[in-house]
């Protein structure tokens, strides 16, 4: 298991038993995980300009792709475009190609599909996650030497 480079995970779902289950299980396979939820994009973005003031910015970020006041899209892309050290997964109800191109190309790293993939493909995803911001944290501390 890589370590990440923060300790904490926001998971944004406007569905609360979807967030709870994510929640809780992250926090049950992974106790030393912090997992902080919010219930709609905009919710998820203003918690995360919130922790951003104080440096405690979270590795990952899982977002529901439909959710009320700003979707996945919108977050992903105000999210990725002012913290690009933040890794984010979409999650989305259907297998939909047009919303996971979608999330891609705002930045997400993937768009894992509820109740098919289930909590363990995206736990191996919040790994993955861990191990790309591993990887671009340390190429960037090297550009940064030499520069």
């Amino acid at each position: 298991m890589f370590p990440l480079p923060s300790q904490t995970i926001l998971c944004a779902d406007d569905d609360p038993d979807d967030r709870e289950l994510i929640c809780e299980t992250i926090t049950r396979l992974h106790p030393t995980y912090r997992v902080v939820h919010a219930k709609d994009g905009w919710e998820a973005f203003t918690w995360l300009q919130q922790a951003s003031t104080t440096g405690s910015l979270p590795c990952l970020v899982i977002l529901d792709i439909n959710m009320p006041k700003m979707d996945g899209v919108t977050a992903t892309r105000l999210m990725t475009g002012q913290y690009p050290d933040v890794a984010v997964v979409g999650l989305s109800v259907t297998e939909d190609q047009y919303h996971k191109a979608a999330m891609e190309r705002a930045g997400a790293l993937g768009v894992l599909t509820k109740g098919k993939q289930g909590v363990d493909e995206l736990c191996r995803e919040i790994e993955k996650a861990a191990a790309m911001m591993s990887f671009i944290s340390q190429a960037r501390k090297k550009t940064a030497l030499l520069n």
